[in-house]
């Protein structure tokens, strides 16, 4: 029998995704299915985790999902089983309506592909004993809108609904399903906003970030690392009593 407990995290490559494997690499218990889109971004995550050795590549779009079930497919053999998923994969910036509108890049990749992950994922779950974890990146967005970010906002509002209507229909399965809602962390895709509006105003980089941080009560960014803890203790039981719940990592930028 397979002892090893498999979690499957997308978006492994950079950022949160990056530091959650860190963080659940800790435990020699984990098997990790790491799934990008570049190989080498998800080799640059494998060399810093603990126990590499028996931790799984999948470098493939969640937003085909033909491919990322035969990838799926390739890594977890007949009987096998998964304890968690992390659907962590998206991607932001502003969309204009017109030639070049990004809307349909952004929902195909951030709504649909977390929908595809979830759905190709879940005949594993289901053949795994105890109570399994799905975790799902959602944004501070999804609580108040931005100027130009429609189709960002849009995505991200629709992965809460995603969020509450599978963890009532998955409960009596044990499968707990519950989302993040990051503000502010420290990650790439937060430092390309914070230029695009600083390029945009002419500001410098450091002024505009000071700016931002103006707004947050804490007055910081969280680091990729106090995420990572987060997702660490809802993906492992440490409680089963959370499902269907928006965890607001913000620094106080929504209080709910």
């Amino acid at each position: 029998m397979d002892m090893m407990k498999s979690i499957l995290i997308t978006g492994a490559g950079s950022g949160i995704g990056r530091a959650s494997a860190i963080a659940l690499s800790k435990n020699a218990e984990i098997r990790l299915i790491l799934v990008g889109r570049r190989v080498e971004a998800l080799e640059e995550t494998l060399a810093e985790l603990e126990n590499r050795e028996q931790h799984v590549l999948l470098d493939v779009d969640i937003t085909h999902k033909e491919a990322f079930a035969k990838s799926l497919r390739k890594a977890l053999e007949p009987g096998s089983s998964l304890h968690g998923v992390f659907a962590n994969a998206g991607i932001g910036g502003e969309n204009t309506y017109g030639e070049g509108d990004r809307w349909d890049l952004i929902l195909n990749t951030n709504l649909n592909g977390t929908y595809y992950t979830i759905m190709e994922c879940l005949p594993y779950l289901r053949g795994t004993s105890g109570y399994k974890n799905i975790l799902i990146t959602s944004s501070c967005l999804a609580r108040f809108g931005v100027p130009n970010y429609t189709a960002y906002c849009t995505s991200k509002a629709g992965l809460l609904g995603l969020t509450r209507a599978l963890a009532v229909e998955l409960a009596h399965e044990q499968i707990l399903v519950n989302a993040l809602a990051p503000g502010w962390v420290d990650t790439e895709m937060a430092r390309a906003g914070i230029q695009l509006l600083a390029d945009r105003s002419g500001a410098t980089f450091d002024a505009c970030l000071e700016q931002q941080m103006s707004y947050v009560p804490t007055g910081k960014m969280s680091t990729p690392d106090e995420v990572g803890r987060l997702v660490t203790f809802l993906l492992t039981n440490q409680e089963t009593s959370f499902t269907g719940n928006t965890f607001d990592i913000n620094n106080g930028s929504f209080m709910n």
